[in-house]
């Protein structure tokens, strides 16, 4: 639905993208991640045709945004960071505006349909004035599905949402995709929304990919090396310690131990060597690498690399 082979783009002859690869297909929910100036906003307005690329390749459901820009945009529902509205006008009225303004074929019904399922058809009728944050978020997203899209974009979407409401957006945008015909780039800061809905993601920093892939693919080949968090009677000894271990003290008497599978033998082994040498394990609890730590381990190589 949309492939991106090493996207450049420059504005004023500073390069914001420098190498933007990603590949949504149908029924993926896409996290698209990366700091702030990485280049995700700017990847999205190229996708939309609002940026002239200066280099690489890009296909929205077959269609090149630098001559079918409108075309894309008909079949795409978009929700900005910065969704702005009339406030003198209720949802109802608005989306009704909006979805004539860009010639949806849209009826009441239609409308009040998109409002219930996004939590504001009670509210419908009601002045946008006096919509919380978290409302106006549902009606950026009310908004977005008025085309009936075969793609989301949705930047920062749960932004001033509470929990229930955060909630009640995964499932909505589950129900999105699980026709496996529509699909969603999702480009958040929040890595809870991208854990529990994604099935790829995508880093950038510095204008370029640096990591992507399926998500439980990507956590698999980094988890080779073994981890566990350990809890002693007393401080760990670290000036005595197996070869391929390594213990970073966490707090009281608590600690982390990595190591190479094959170094040390079993992890019984282990266990039996620790204690042989003054260890007094009480608690062992395995870890693996979360979505939060591979995030952090790729921007910081990323910013060693840029720095290099």
């Amino acid at each position: 639905m949309i492939s991106v082979e090493e996207l450049r783009l420059e504005i004023d002859g500073k390069k914001l993208l420098k190498g933007i690869d990603l590949h949504l297909e149908p029924g993926d929910v896409y996290g698209f991640l990366g700091p702030n100036g990485a280049g995700k906003t700017t990847t999205m307005y190229a996708l939309l045709g609002l940026r002239e690329r200066s280099g690489g390749t890009v296909r929205v459901l077959g269609h090149d945004p630098a001559f079918d820009a409108l075309e894309i945009r008909r079949q795409i529902g978009v929700m900005p960071e910065s969704a702005g509205f009339y406030d003198w006008m209720s949802a109802t009225a608005y989306l009704q505006w909006f979805g004539g303004l860009y010639g949806y074929s849209l009826g009441y019904s239609d409308i009040r349909e998109i409002l219930w399922k996004v939590g504001l058809g009670s509210d419908r009728q009601g002045l946008i004035g006096t919509y919380s944050r978290g409302m106006k978020q549902r009606l950026a997203i009310a908004r977005a599905l008025l085309p009936k899209p075969k793609i989301l974009l949705l930047d920062e979407p749960t932004n001033g949402l509470d929990p229930q409401g955060r909630r009640e957006f995964h499932d909505l945008l589950a129900d999105f995709a699980a026709d496996h015909k529509t699909a969603v780039l999702l480009c958040t800061h929040l890595l809870d929304d991208v854990d529990r809905l994604c099935n790829r993601i995508g880093i950038i920093d510095h204008g370029r990919t640096r990591f992507e892939g399926r998500l439980g693919e990507l956590l698999a080949e980094r988890n080779t090396e073994q981890r566990y968090r350990v809890r002693l009677e007393g401080k760990p000894d670290t000036t005595d310690l197996p070869v391929g271990l390594d213990c970073a003290a966490l707090h009281g008497n608590w600690c982390r131990l990595q190591l190479v599978p094959g170094t040390v033998g079993s992890p019984s082994d282990l266990w039996a060597e620790l204690w042989r040498r003054g260890w007094r394990i009480i608690e062992i609890h395995p870890e693996t690498l979360s979505l939060e730590e591979l995030y952090l381990e790729t921007i910081e190589a990323s910013n060693d690399r840029e720095a290099a």
